[in-house]
C-alpha cells in the first residue's frame, strides 16, 4: 500500500500543475514502477462494480463502460446480477397479478350431479313435497269441524287417516282425558277332559302398567296396543255395544285377538285347554281434581261389561290340534 500511494503521488506530482518536481532518478523509477501497479485500481473498480448489482439489483446492462471496466469485470458484474435473481429461479412463490382470473370453485350438492340426475332429484323432491302437503291437508280435514269438503269427501279422508294416522284432542283442549280406564278380560275354557270352566278377570291394563313402570324404554305395544284398541271399539260402537259399520266389526276382531294373545301368555287355558269365548269389561274412574280447583266429580267407578264373544274362528287350529293329539293318544292306548 505504501508503494501504491507513493507511485500515485509521484504520477500526480509529475503530471499535475501543483505537484512537486522530482529528481530525474526518482521520476524514472516512478515511471518504471507505474505499469506494475496500474492493474490494482482496475481490479478494485471491477470489484466495486460487481458489488453494485447485489445491493441495487441492477442488471449487466447497467454497468457503465465509461468507467474503464474491462470485459472480465463486466462479466463478473453480470454474474452477480444473476445471482441476485437466484430466489426466483429456485422456485420462490410469485404472487399472481391483480388481473389474473382465479380457477372456479368445485361444485357440491345437487349442482355436482350430471344434468340427468339433477332432473331426477328435482322430480323426487317435488313428489315428496306434494305427498307431504296432501297428508297435512287430509289430517287437517280430519281434525277440522264439519265443512263442505268433509261432507262430500269424508270417506276418502277417513280411508287415508285411519288407522295409522288417527288424531284426537284427548291430550289437549277442548276435551283432555280426565279418566283412568282399566280394561279387563276373562274366558270360557274347554278343558282336556271336556269340561267348561270360566276364568277370573285378568286386568290387562294393570299388566301393561307394571311393564311400563320403571322401564326407561317401554315398547309401543305396552303403551298403546290395548289403549288404542279400546278407544277404537268405543268410537265405533253405540251405547248398546252394537257395531257401527265395518269399522265396528273390525274393532271386535282386533280385541278378540288381543285377548287370545294375552290369555295365552298368562296360561289361562291350562294344559290341554282351549279358549272358547272371551268377555271384556272396562272400569272407568274419574281423576280427582286438584284441591284448589273446587271442582266436584264422582269417585264411583263406571263399569261397562260387553257380551261374550266366540273365538272359535281364531282357535279352530288349536282345537283341531288338541283333538288330533287326543285321538293319537287314544289309538296308542
Amino acid at each position: 500500500m505504501d508503494a501504491y500511494d507513493k507511485g500515485s503521488d509521484a504520477r500526480h506530482g509529475q503530471d499535475g500543475p501543483g505537484g512537486p518536481d522530482l529528481p530525474d532518478g526518482e521520476a524514472d523509477s516512478a515511471e518504471t514502477t507505474a505499469p506494475e501497479t496500474d492493474g490494482a485500481p482496475e481490479a478494485a473498480g471491477a470489484r466495486e462494480a460487481a458489488d453494485v448489482p447485489e445491493a441495487a439489483g441492477a442488471h449487466e446492462a447497467d454497468v457503465p463502460e465509461a468507467a474503464g471496466v474491462p470485459e472480465v469485470a463486466r462479466a463478473e458484474a453480470a454474474g452477480a446480477a444473476k445471482v441476485a435473481g437466484a430466489p426466483e429461479a429456485a422456485g420462490a412463490v410469485r404472487a399472481a397479478p391483480p388481473g389474473t382470473a382465479q380457477p372456479p370453485a368445485p361444485r357440491t350438492g345437487v349442482a355436482a350431479l350430471s344434468p340427468r340426475y339433477q332432473v331426477g332429484a328435482v322430480v323426487a323432491l317435488a313428489v315428496v313435497a306434494v305427498a307431504v302437503c296432501a297428508h297435512i291437508g287430509m289430517v287437517f280435514l280430519h281434525l277440522a269441524p264439519s265443512n263442505t269438503l268433509t261432507k262430500q269427501h269424508g270417506d276418502v279422508v277417513d280411508e287415508w287417516v285411519f288407522p295409522e294416522f288417527e288424531q284426537n284432542w284427548k291430550l289437549f283442549a277442548p276435551n283432555p282425558l280426565q279418566q283412568n280406564v282399566s280394561v279387563q278380560v276373562r274366558a270360557e275354557v274347554s278343558t282336556a277332559d271336556g269340561e267348561i270352566r270360566t276364568t277370573g278377570w285378568y286386568d290387562l291394563s294393570a299388566e301393561d302398567g307394571r311393564a311400563i313402570d320403571g322401564n326407561p324404554l317401554p315398547s309401543h305395544t305396552q303403551q298403546n296396543e290395548l289403549r288404542r284398541a279400546w278407544d277404537f271399539f268405543v268410537a265405533s260402537h253405540d251405547s248398546d255395544d252394537r257395531p257401527v259399520g265395518l269399522r265396528g266389526t273390525l274393532s271386535e276382531t282386533y280385541l278378540r285377538r288381543i285377548a287370545l294373545l294375552r290369555l295365552d301368555r298368562d296360561g289361562a287355558a291350562g294344559p290341554g285347554g282351549v279358549v272358547e269365548r272371551v268377555q271384556y269389561r272396562s272400569r272407568t274412574t274419574n281423576v280427582e281434581p286438584p284441591p284448589w280447583s273446587g271442582e266436584k266429580v264422582s269417585d264411583r267407578p263406571t263399569v261397562r261389561e260387553l257380551p261374550w264373544w266366540s273365538v272359535s274362528a281364531e282357535t279352530r287350529g288349536a282345537k283341531s290340534g288338541r283333538d288330533g293329539q287326543a285321538a293319537r293318544e287314544g289309538g296308542a292306548a
